[in-house]
């Protein structure tokens, strides 16, 4: 397939990459290497990296303003479903790649590569680069170990496979950078964030089923003068508190008119319930976004239901096992 996908990049002189909407580092550090990969192999095409971008992650680099092309080959990123993609002209594609690692959901490329093994984009990418004839440097090489090291949570989530250190190993190896620079431009964070980080520690609500929350206003988040994108990426941050099972970070977004939901698990599967309320991801790590704080509580009911048997369920084995 790989190969498959390097003919259509070659066949194009226009390629636009998009991701998803809401965007984290896997999805625009994928992006990014991609189009700098397709630049340093071909460099007479037009390759445009676009979506909303977040100044959270500007280390990464600048997405593109995008003119109004035609003829063009679009390549989706880390998107399983198509109301998910950050590009309003997806119809005007002449042709799609989707390049992805979540749960399929739904087929809307000419082409599909999916991995669901993969801990990342990026790491589909890595394989990518070695199986084709598109080229690497220790830029683009810097540029996919962010987008894997984030979303396998620096290699703690069980996505992290074999696979996932050989692809390591060699690009370390072969495109050399340096791992203490890069770590300190995407763990370092200014004191305001680390003081909504102890706000949100501090409110956290925990249901009787292990099910944490909080819901942060535009108000709250700009008391402490961060933004939405920087609030909800905190989620992370909560990973090993013994009385949680699964964790959700609820904030405002006056921006988009909408509220943004970031969720994770340490057992329950959660990208069901995700999906229900117009999102989707992991079965440990997923996000949507609602309308209202009303409807993101509905969708707290649901995680906590789901929990309650998940609960059940390993009650009963332990007990079988007995």
């Amino acid at each position: 397939m790989f190969k498959k996908i390097y003919k259509e990049i070659k066949k194009y002189d226009t390629i636009i990459i998009a991701r998803h909407i809401g965007v984290d580092p896997d999805a625009m550090a994928s992006q990014l290497a991609l189009k700098q990969a397709i630049e340093l192999t071909f460099p007479n095409k037009k390759v445009y990296a676009v979506g909303n971008g977040s100044s959270k992650f500007s280390y990464l680099g600048k997405l593109d303003k995008l003119e109004d092309w035609e003829d063009f080959l679009l390549l989706v990123l880390d998107t399983p479903d198509k109301k998910r993609i950050d590009f309003k002209d997806f119809d005007k594609a002449k042709e799609v790649i989707k390049i992805d690692h979540h749960p399929y959901i739904e087929t809307f490329g000419d082409l599909e590569y999916i991995d669901e093994e993969a801990s990342s984009t990026c790491e589909i990418l890595m394989e990518m680069l070695c199986a084709t004839k598109l080229k690497c440097n220790s830029s683009i090489a810097r540029t996919l170990y962010c987008g894997l090291v984030s979303d396998s949570n620096r290699f703690l989530f069980d996505s992290s496979t074999p696979k996932t250190f050989a692809l390591v190993s060699y690009y370390l190896a072969k495109y050399p950078f340096t791992l203490s620079e890069l770590y300190r431009e995407m763990y370092l964070r200014p004191l305001k964030e680390v003081r909504l980080e102890g706000y949100i520690a501090e409110n956290l609500q925990v249901s009787e089923n292990g099910v944490a929350s909080i819901f942060l206003t535009n108000d709250t988040i700009a008391k402490f003068k961060a933004d939405t994108a920087s609030a909800g990426n905190m989620v992370n941050n909560f990973n090993f508190i013994e009385e949680v099972l699964v964790w959700v970070i609820v904030t405002e977004d006056i921006k988009n008119n909408n509220v943004r939901i970031n969720i994770r698990s340490r057992g329950p599967a959660i990208n069901k319930v995700a999906e229900k309320y117009n999102g989707g991801g992991h079965s440990m790590a997923s996000g949507a976004r609602v309308g209202s704080f009303e409807e993101a509580k509905e969708l707290i009911e649901d995680l906590d239901l789901v929990t309650k048997r998940y609960i059940r369920s390993v009650e009963q084995n332990e007990n079988n096992e007995c």
